[in-house]
């Protein structure tokens, strides 16, 4: 193996002959080039085999620190002659380091001590630590009690005085009440206009408490503000320092493209849902690559990114396995940084077509199944129309409703149960909401797992920053649970029937891939294992409690694989 700390333009050592991409890889979605897979087991080689930095990926037990495992890029790129080469990158930082040998530098080094944001940084964390001493400070927390304490004495005897009053102003038209029966008239309204006099001195009573508490709890308020102005000052420094220094940073990462123009993340962010650039954008391997490419006159052929370490416990990645670039950070910027190069058309919004018929496998007059193929939409999407539900409505002209009773994910395939009229519709979407109904899945999983069966329950949430893909989140995340059962092992995969009893996105896919699920990504997976052929996850089994019938309907659709 070369020497891979010598240089950044590594050589590629190829041993047959490797035909060039006619387009640059579409980073969202790609199956990695060969001369990118030679290129990425070069990097894994040296990262198995180097000891030249210390980072703790969770691949080893015995090394310290809290494990973090790592993206990694590969670039291919021809230099002015067109000789092949590769760049490697990581995401974020190494070894607690933006620079390390052998991988091409960060667009920016926030990590340089004498730099304006290593410099800010020191600012804010001073500001931080003196609003943290004064917000804990006893004189403060004393203030803050004393506040408190006199709010609630005052409520506590503003209720009490209430009560006497009341109780009091009860006594008294008792008092009345009997004097009409006994005193002559003179003596009635001598006795009245005294009653009346009690009255009127227990309502400037009434007056003169709170007067005497407003009093009060505004000398402590004014007592807690002398400790809060300061602090609110300190506070509002910070924000702006922070607001400063936040767009300086941005300003200083500054993305070249094909075309030689530059943009800084201000300007790439500006028109997109979210113009504040997230947390750690530029940080990623790809703009790392295209950047060092750019600025020393390599024309980029094919990237791919792979996970090196332990799987993290939110998301699913595979040690040494490829991934696409993350889509909330660098999407915009490589939409910048890509412009001039011939870049592969984007799959998904390829349109499959599905010319034939879509087979129904149960019929009656009130409801049907039908067996929706694979890469097949339940609904209508943003790029593409036609679906199961554009194809329903041409199929039942004249049926009332939803239709659809509920979907499947675009790769799956299987029984989709559609309704004729409203009344089916609801009664059928009442029993998915009470989970009476019944449904089977049928998946190959790629490799085997040690129990037979079993359940999952593992939480999930969107991925933010990775539509659609799912997160395991327990803080934020559905509630989401599989029961499943081994059918077989065939040619070391796993046949495995799967009964959900949550419907979350993603939801057996992710418990199939997670590390704290089965740990065993379905086969054909391209968003949580290896991109195949197809997705093997077919639902082949419904059973519900007919809507008129009242008689229990099993419907089953064999797999196809």
């Amino acid at each position: 193996m070369q020497d891979f700390t010598n240089t950044l333009v590594h050589s590629l050592i190829l041993n047959e002959q490797v035909e060039l991409p006619k387009k640059f890889t579409f980073p969202f979605y790609y199956k990695p080039h060969r001369l990118c897979v030679l290129a990425a087991k070069d990097v894994q080689n040296y990262l198995e085999q180097q000891t030249d930095f210390k980072h703790n990926f969770g691949l080893d037990s015995k090394t310290k620190g809290l494990p973090i495992g790592k993206m990694f890029g590969v670039m291919v790129v021809q230099d002015k002659v067109g000789a092949l080469g590769y760049l490697a990158a990581f995401s974020g930082k190494l070894a607690e380091s933006n620079f390390v040998k052998g991988f091409v530098p960060t667009v920016y080094d926030t990590l340089d001590e004498n730099g304006f944001y290593k410099k800010g940084e020191a600012e804010l964390n001073a500001l931080n630590k003196e609003i943290e001493t004064l917000e804990t400070a006893s004189e403060y927390i004393t203030a803050q009690l004393g506040l408190q304490e006199a709010k609630t004495n005052f409520e506590a005897e503003l209720k009490a005085f209430k009560q006497d009053i009341k109780a009091k102003k009860k006594a008294r038209k008792a008092q009345r009440d009997q004097a009409k029966k006994t005193l002559s008239p003179e003596a009635y309204k001598v006795l009245d206009h005294d009653l009346k006099h009690q009255s009127i001195y227990y309502h400037f009573r009434l007056k003169d408490l709170k007067a005497d508490w407003n009093t009060k709890i505004q000398k402590a308020e004014h007592y807690l503000n002398t400790f809060k102005s300061t602090i609110e000052t300190l506070k509002e420094k910070r924000a702006t320092l922070s607001a400063t220094l936040q767009k300086r940073l941005h300003e200083q990462y500054r993305f070249l493209n094909a075309n030689n123009t530059t943009k800084d993340l201000l300007d790439i962010f500006k028109d997109t849902v979210t113009p504040i650039p997230p947390a750690g954008s530029g940080e990623c391997a790809a703009p790392k690559m295209f950047q060092f490419a750019y600025e020393n006159g390599l024309k980029p052929v094919a990237m791919a990114e792979f996970w090196w370490g332990a799987s993290p416990k939110s998301e699913v990645r595979k040690h040494k396995q490829f991934y696409p670039s993350c889509r909330s950070k660098c999407e915009p910027i490589l939409g910048h940084m890509m412009q001039g190069l011939n870049v592969e058309d984007n799959p998904i919004q390829h349109i499959v077509e599905h010319k034939a018929p879509l087979e129904i496998v149960y019929e009656d007059a009130y409801l049907l199944l039908v067996n929706k193929p694979h890469e097949f939409l339940s609904v209508p999407g943003k790029h593409i129309q036609e679906s199961v539900l554009t194809r329903m409505r041409r199929y039942l002209p004249k049926a009332k409703g939803p239709l659809l009773v509920h979907r499947l994910d675009m790769s799956t395939s299987g029984l989709l149960l559609v309704a004729k009229n409203e009344k089916t519709h609801k009664n059928l979407q009442k029993q998915f909401m009470e989970r009476t109904i019944t449904k089977r899945y049928v998946a190959l999983l790629d490799g085997t797992i040690k129990t037979s069966n079993g359940f999952v329950d593992l939480p999930l949430r969107v991925d933010l920053d990775n539509r659609p893909q799912q997160l395991v989140c327990y803080k934020h995340g559905k509630p989401a649970k599989t029961k499943y059962e081994v059918v077989g092992i065939e040619n070391n995969k796993t046949r495995i029937h799967f009964y959900p009893i949550t419907g979350r996105t993603h939801q057996l896919r992710v418990h199939a891939a997670h590390v704290n699920g089965l740990n065993t990504p379905i086969v054909g997976d391209d968003l949580y294992g290896t991109k195949g052929e197809r997705l093997h996850l077919h639902a082949e089994m419904l059973s519900l409690t007919h809507p008129v019938t009242q008689e229990v309907l099993e419907v089953v659709c064999d797999a196809p694989f």
